[in-house]
């Protein structure tokens, strides 16, 4: 495995370590925030709302990180706002605070985002870039793994004690923090003697991306339009009967498979192209939705879970690697960072109108709404090319 090399071990180890003190707490977060007094409804406007937060500053660091020809400061502030921010929400329980502290940690990964992507991108090759961006999400997948396991654990020995997990929490995020110590900057020329970015900047990207960049980013955004967060699978789960250990258990089965999928299809993916791949994922988080929109019993939930965590790893590392192969080298993180900024924003979308329809309509007309809207976009990329090379790549 000579294309991943110490860097893209590096940051796929803290990448482990960052997503183990968040999934700890991930799949507990709904439950938590409801024992708190939260509805279902603001649940919603607090994910979109986090989410939003991270994508307008993953578009304008990534700019940044572009325009400084830097990347590693960014990194490292990003994931030590992270860790920080988890015994942030076991201090209070005031709404605001709760924003407050969630909208923290996306700060952080919207710091970090794009100029991780961009080292993972210089890492690898035109050839190579679906099996190192899925060999990063198999290892970040893989602490998505190891911290819901803690917590199922945990909360077995000590049942409903949520608020001493978000502080337990804050050890591997620092180990993150710790192991993005050892990244070295790459020497390369800031592309201005003086940098002035504002904070939209990043918009005007999309004006002078190739069109293959603005296709492809235009049908992700449709998707996750329709694509709420996670949370609202964990509740489906929880609503059908299943306790607070099986909710957990389910997620973890879900990361599990992510973890072992991402990497391998990263591989498959280079060869037999990354839009097929691409497509196929997408086919799966259809068939996943429409089993979703009636309550199911546990063997059909870990059947769909299975299939949610094959989705995701065609997806999320593939998307990524294509945007990157298509875009100017030295556009990187800007690419990568204004796609999931625009992103972020139709997540908050998303996670709305997901609430708004489940509380007014019920689950299913809600997970019924995505999954024919899914088979929309499926068509959509059928339609469009599949991904070439940039060919004016600058050193």
């Amino acid at each position: 495995m000579k294309y991943i090399t110490r860097t893209v071990w590096i940051l796929s180890l803290v990448s482990l370590f960052t997503d183990m003190a968040s999934e700890m707490l991930y799949p507990i977060m709904p439950i938590y925030l409801k024992s708190i007094g939260f509805s279902i409804v603001l649940i919603g406007i607090l994910e979109g709302l986090a989410e939003a937060t991270a994508g307008l500053s993953k578009g304008y660091f990534g700019k940044l990180s572009d325009a400084t020809a830097r990347r590693v400061p960014f990194v490292q502030i990003g994931y030590s706002l992270s860790a920080v921010s988890k015994p942030m929400m076991a201090v209070f329980t005031f709404p605001v605070w709760i924003f407050f502290a969630r909208t923290i940690d996306r700060f952080g990964k919207g710091i970090r985002t794009g100029a991780r992507d961009a080292i993972l991108s210089d890492e690898a090759t035109p050839e190579s870039k679906g099996k190192v961006f899925g060999f990063h999400r198999s290892m970040d997948t893989l602490g998505a793994v190891l911290g819901p396991l803690f917590a199922l654990i945990y909360l077995y020995l000590y049942p409903e004690d949520y608020k001493t997990l978000f502080i337990i929490a804050f050890v591997p995020g620092f180990l993150a923090v710790l192991s993005s110590s050892r990244l070295i900057e790459r020497k390369v020329p800031a592309r201005n003697s003086i940098v002035k970015v504002h904070f939209f900047s990043f918009l005007k990207y999309w004006t002078e991306s190739p069109s293959e960049y603005r296709k492809l980013v235009t049908g992700l955004l449709i998707f996750t339009v329709f694509n709420s967060s996670d949370v609202f699978l964990l509740l489906q789960a929880k609503e059908s009967g299943l306790d607070d250990s099986m909710v957990i258990g389910v997620y973890i089965f879900y990361n599990l498979i992510y973890a072992l999928f991402a990497f391998p299809i990263g591989i498959i993916a280079d060869k037999v192209g990354l839009k097929r791949i691409f497509i196929i994922g997408l086919m799966l988080f259809s068939i996943v939705y429409f089993g979703l929109s009636a309550n199911s019993s546990l063997v059909v939930f870990f059947v769909l879970f299975f299939l949610y965590g094959v989705y995701a790893a065609a997806t999320e590392g593939i998307a990524k690697a294509w945007i990157s192969n298509i875009s100017d080298k030295k556009d990187t993180a800007t690419a990568i960072g204004t796609f999931s900024g625009l992103q972020s924003i139709c997540s908050m979308l998303a996670s709305t109108l997901t609430g708004l329809i489940w509380y007014n309509f019920g689950a299913s007309t809600a997970f019924l709404t995505t999954a024919v809207a899914t088979i929309l976009v499926i068509v959509y990329f059928i339609t469009i090319p599949p991904p070439g090379v940039h060919k004016t790549l600058t050193v």
